[in-house]
């Protein structure tokens, strides 16, 4: 079977090297415009920082690694057309300007996304740089060695690891964020409160509810400006981090297509023709928390993809089983972590949702130390389903999180969390632990509203002989 993979990121580089493992015969071939693979863009806060010594350590795969394990691989190529009734592509050497023709049986579409831009004056400006692939994070490196005052645009998690990684080197950094919260789409305002207070005591400018319009200055002037809904500010280097849009052009009016732009798949990955599958940035993902599509455009999603749509394409026996969206940054020498919906977000999706906040350590008081611990728990007063959480403390308490992302995968409610058998040792918890708690709140919550836990037998559960 001839298979062509179109973008190797993430998601396509799992594909390639899932097919190559498990069906060495398949005729594969991988089209990409740019001449590197895998790129980790999580990295480039942390090379901003100096916790990575080279920005190269943040691939994990390569052209010639594919190349070994028997892939015919075009970098530096861009595909221009894709003819789903023909099951052809039209291909631009972008190094010789050379333009050819390929044929396939089936098609990946791993094209992933791009930085989403917005239409505004003067972004093209030399000194406003986009954030995602290896040449842009170069870019910001050679700029961060060479420039003070920075300004970011865009707080959610890019833009804060930007703001802390900058801040920590000795730049001045502003952060602009139209919405009135930070990470407003994985916390709710408690978390984003902290969040602001520490960016502030480290010397972040942030300036919430505050719409960016314009920039502008000549490309060689020594500052530019930045013109927004509260007023005017200079600065020498400004980062626009406002999330991504799916890159999908390629397929437009062949495949269905949602309405933020990206791929409609089904269990399978497979998109509305039957011969083309799609996976990462690109393509719609189910969202479990609501049981409705949604877009979450994250490595660890796409590399699951990846590895599900290199077995389905050659028989539909991997379902991709959906999302959380669980996210972790290190910020300031605490660990946030998040999975599933906030308490605002389910609000909007009129869902009837609560939540309660454990207040806390993480283990007793009596160990030699331990450290403060916030968990804010978001459920369903009707259904009792856990919803989403988010995690707080210097302690790394991350893993929690992925804790949580099995009960919103496996529907489990507040009456299951709470007493779900977990681990007890000093070291490490409480004889409850803490999540056991935050739960046990919850449950708390809904009796003190007078509404009790419903009557129910756990599955594989008999009733004990009354006699006995």
């Amino acid at each position: 079977m001839k298979v062509i993979i179109i973008g190797c990121t993430h998601a396509g580089t799992v594909a390639a090297t899932e097919i190559l493992k498990n069906h060495p015969e398949t005729d594969l071939t991988i089209y990409e415009r740019t001449d590197n693979f895998s790129f980790l863009s999580c990295g480039i806060s942390l090379y901003l920082e100096g916790k990575v010594n080279k920005l190269e350590d943040m691939f994990y795969s390569s052209p010639q690694e594919l190349r070994d394990m028997g892939a015919t691989v075009h970098d530096q190529h861009d595909v221009l057309k894709v003819d789903a009734k023909s099951h052809t592509i039209q291909v631009a050497n972008m190094k010789t300007g050379e333009v050819f023709n390929d044929a396939y049986d089936k098609l990946i579409m791993t094209t992933g996304s791009s930085v989403m831009v917005p239409p505004l004056y003067g972004i093209d400006n030399t000194r406003v740089l986009l954030c995602k692939n290896y040449q842009q994070a170069q870019e910001i490196y050679q700029a961060a060695q060479k420039f003070h005052n920075i300004a970011i645009i865009g707080a959610g998690y890019a833009g804060v690891e930007f703001a802390e990684a900058l801040s920590g080197t000795g730049h001045h950094v502003t952060l602009f964020q139209a919405r009135s919260q930070v990470l407003n789409n994985y916390v709710d305002d408690q978390m984003s409160d902290w969040a602001v207070q520490q960016l502030q005591a480290h010397g972040v400018d942030v300036h919430l509810g505050t719409e960016v319009s314009a920039f502008t200055g000549d490309d060689n002037a020594d500052q530019i400006t930045i013109e927004t809904n509260h007023g005017n500010f200079k600065t020498e280097i400004a980062l626009v981090s406002t999330g991504f849009t799916p890159n999908t052009d390629l397929l437009a009016g062949q495949v269905k297509i949602e309405h933020h732009g990206s791929f409609l798949t089904n269990r399978f990955l497979q998109t509305t023709n039957p011969d083309i599958y799609a996976a990462g940035d690109c393509c719609m993902v189910r969202f479990n928390p609501t049981g409705t599509p949604a877009y979450t455009p994250l490595a660890s999603v796409a590399i699951r993809q990846g590895m599900l749509v290199a077995h389905n394409i050659f028989d539909h026996t991997h379902p991709y089983i959906g999302t959380q969206a669980s996210s972790a940054l290190s910020l300031y020498d605490h660990a946030l972590a998040t999975t599933g919906l906030t308490l605002k977000h389910a609000l909007k999706r009129g869902i009837e949702a609560d939540s309660v906040t454990f207040d806390g350590t993480w283990r007793p008081d009596y160990m030699p130390s331990t450290d403060r611990l916030t968990i804010v728990l978001v459920y369903d007063k009707k259904s009792r389903r856990v919803l989403g959480a988010q995690f707080l403390s210097k302690h790394d308490i991350t893993q929690s999180a992925n804790a949580i992302s099995v009960a919103i995968q496996n529907n489990n409610t507040i009456d299951d969390l709470a007493f779900v058998d977990m681990l007890f040792q000093p070291n490490f918890d409480y004889p409850f632990n803490y999540v056991n708690q935050v739960a046990q709140l919850a449950i708390n919550q809904e009796a003190a509203a007078g509404r009790t836990q419903p009557n129910f037998t756990a599955p594989g559960y008999e009733k004990p002989d009354q006699k006995l």
